[in-house]
């Protein structure tokens, strides 16, 4: 018979759920697992299958967005340090796909003409559409002709242009021969080891006004809490125009690994991983000659506000004023407003202050840079930095309030403020109200992606790195990923269906899953570990692995130094021990043998007499080099042993 509790007490234990969730996070398992339904179209077998959500944010599963963020090192790690160029030329053509280019060009000339002479011309649009596609199916990039159907929708109207001529405040900014290469270059070492450094840089916005260390201004009055709005906004687009001023003055095709951030003042800074060498004066030339201009319409006097609104006229498909039933200004007719003499809205520009330094491959600080680079992608920009006083939660809402009537996109509600129709407008816009990711707190201004990779970074896209660390634990677990020829069909199980399993069944299976492959894996290794023991020669690891130089089996896509290889086959001595080792000191401060840690242990007692003799021998040492010292150290040692001087 149990005792009785209260529900005080029956309220402080953990619930099942909480059990459960716990149990699946100490495993890496997914925690907001998608049910699947997979019926086999041979047997009408059916399966319910667990995918993991794939969420990038560790607030909603922890694990799902550490196994990103690892991804995410995967990719950076692997293209920052290549000795080859990553990208391969397209292949030829065949005899088929030329045939199908032949027939799409006749059938396009015998689209004109009849369109020339207004006769129908729905049959040919039809076989076109065909041939297009079919060219698709054979693996043709891009599009025959992007003027013609889905494709080019919207390319036949005149394109506006701007002035392309540089600003008076901005210098002037030398171009240099492009080459098509993307390797950094070789520098010889004093010892005749070839180096191929690359860099980390990171680049900050100008200032707003004096801030305090947690980030938060001085005098928040005078700070600039407008033009911090407008620079997040914006800051995309100026890094865009950062990378093409520096491959045109480098003269070469710069690839880059970048990531947004916030700093503690909230206003977004980048951190990018380029392979190979810039010097500091060359940064800084292009950093002054960098800047980007928005050219979008004025939106200094406020038209409407509160309950005075534009209202929506749904025969026009237009917003027009309240009062007067006037139409508001479409986005064009604002643009074409804007004449040769006006000044931009605002002006983007880096801040002067930046940072640069060089990155060995295979160093301690390559794999620094990398962990610092992915540290925050797990975070929301907003939840970077969490607002720890008044101060700083105060900064945060003016930042928030600068950005609610900020437009941030040529569709954005917010133009209705200012008497102009936003781009594609559509019923229900409400100036304040804006749905995009600008304006919401967790965002705080910057919309655009976080990492940003160059085409041709390590020559592969974020699925294939994910294949790859796919293939390698197919490949250890001794699998195929060919080896099921069946046909199915997969459906997402939705709550209302009769198969769907409540959140808690989904977690277990889960977990079950997860604990099953991973002995499969923690077998599979002991298996290698064992066969690469029994080899007679060779570098192993510490893992016990095979080990030779370009090549690692215990992290895939990751290549080992050559030095790192030498290091690795140098025999290991051990030096000899001149005093005892300390009781409870770390194993990992003292030498190692054969790959692990020597301990010796020796008890408190000896360990007191060992270091009390030591005291005293180095106090004899010191008394004996005085005048007389040595007479006084002998008396003394007498009177100890008993012993006559």
């Amino acid at each position: 018979m149990t005792a009785r509790t209260t529900r005080a007490v029956r309220l402080a234990f953990p619930l099942a759920r909480d059990v459960v969730t716990a149990v699946a996070l100490e495993h890496g398992a997914c925690i907001r697992p998608v049910q699947l339904r997979k019926t086999s179209l041979d047997t009408d077998e059916v399966e319910q299958v667990m995918v993991p959500c794939g969420t990038t944010l560790a607030s909603v599963c922890p694990s799902c967005a550490e196994r990103n963020r690892v991804l995410r090192a995967a990719q950076c790690r692997e293209g920052w340090h290549l000795e080859a160029e990553p990208t391969a030329s397209p292949g030829p053509s065949d005899d088929y796909q030329k045939m199908l280019c032949g027939k799409l060009a006749d059938l396009c000339a015998e689209q004109d003409r009849a369109q020339a002479a207004g006769a129908d011309t729905v049959e040919l649009d039809d076989l076109i559409e065909v041939i297009e596609e079919e060219l698709g199916n054979t693996g043709v990039r891009g599009h025959p002709d992007p003027s013609r159907g889905s494709a080019g929708i919207g390319r036949n109207h005149a394109r506006r242009h701007r002035s392309t001529r540089r600003r008076q405040d901005a210098p002037e900014l030398p171009g240099r021969k492009m080459n098509p290469w993307t390797l950094g270059r070789v520098y010889p070492g004093p010892n005749g080891k070839l180096y191929r450094p690359s860099m980390f840089i990171t680049l900050t916005c100008p200032s707003y006004g004096p801030v305090e260390d947690d980030g938060t201004p001085y005098h928040p009055d005078t700070y600039d809490y407008a033009s911090a709005a407008h620079d997040a906004i914006h800051f995309a687009a100026l890094f865009d125009r950062f990378v093409q001023n520096l491959r045109r003055f480098v003269g070469l095709d710069v690839q880059y690994f970048a990531v947004i951030e916030p700093q503690r003042r909230l206003a977004p800074h980048v951190h990018i991983a380029i392979r190979g060498t810039i010097s500091r004066t060359e940064l800084r030339k292009v950093l002054a000659a960098t800047y980007h201009q928005v050219w979008w319409p004025a939106t200094s006097d406020v038209l409407y506000d509160g309950n005075h609104l534009p209202v929506w006229h749904d025969a026009s498909r237009r917003y027009v004023d309240p009062l007067t039933g006037e139409f508001l200004a479409t986005w064009d007719e604002a643009l074409d407003a804007i004449g040769e003499h006006d000044e931009p809205r605002h002006v983007v520009r880096f801040g002067a202050k930046f940072d640069a330094q060089g990155v060995l491959a295979g160093s301690r600080d390559a794999s620094r840079c990398i962990g610092y680079l992915t540290k925050y992608l797990v975070k929301q920009l907003g939840e970077c930095h969490e607002p720890g006083s008044d101060a700083q939660r105060g900064h945060v809402a003016r930042m928030v309030a600068a950005l609610e009537y900020e437009p941030c996109s040529p569709s954005c509600a917010n133009w209705l403020r200012y008497g102009i129709s936003p781009k594609n407008p559509r019923p229900g816009l409400v100036p304040g109200a804006c749905r995009g990711k600008a304006h919401r707190p967790e965002y705080l201004g910057y919309a655009g992606r976080r990492v940003l990779v160059s085409r041709k970074w390590s020559g592969k896209t974020l699925s294939d790195h994910r294949g790859d660390r796919q293939a390698w634990l197919l490949d250890t677990l001794g699998l195929s990923a060919t080896e099921d020829n069946g046909h199915y069909v997969w459906e997402r199980v939705t709550p209302a269906d009769h198969d769907y399993l409540p959140a808690t069944r989904r977690l277990i299976l889960v977990v079950a899953d997860r604990m099953r492959w991973k002995h499969a894996l923690d077998e599979a290794r002991r298996r290698a570990r064992l066969a690469a023991n029994s080899q007679p020669s060779g570098v192993r690891h510490e893992h016990g692995h095979a080990l030779r130089a370009g090549h690692s089996d215990a992290h895939p896509g990751r290549v080992v130094p050559v030095a790192q290889y030498h290091r690795a086959a140098r025999p290991q001595t051990r030096r000899p021990q001149r005093h005892p080792v300390p009781e409870g000191r770390r194993a990992a401060s003292f030498p190692r043998t054969g790959g692990r840690p020597v301990v010796q242990a020796y008890p408190a007692a000896r360990t007191a007499a060992h270091r009390a003799r030591a005291r005293q021998s180095f106090g004899n040492a010191v008394a004996a080099s005085r005048p007389g010292g040595a007479a006084q150290v002998a008396d003394r040692v007498a009177s100890r042993t008993g012993e006559q001087p």
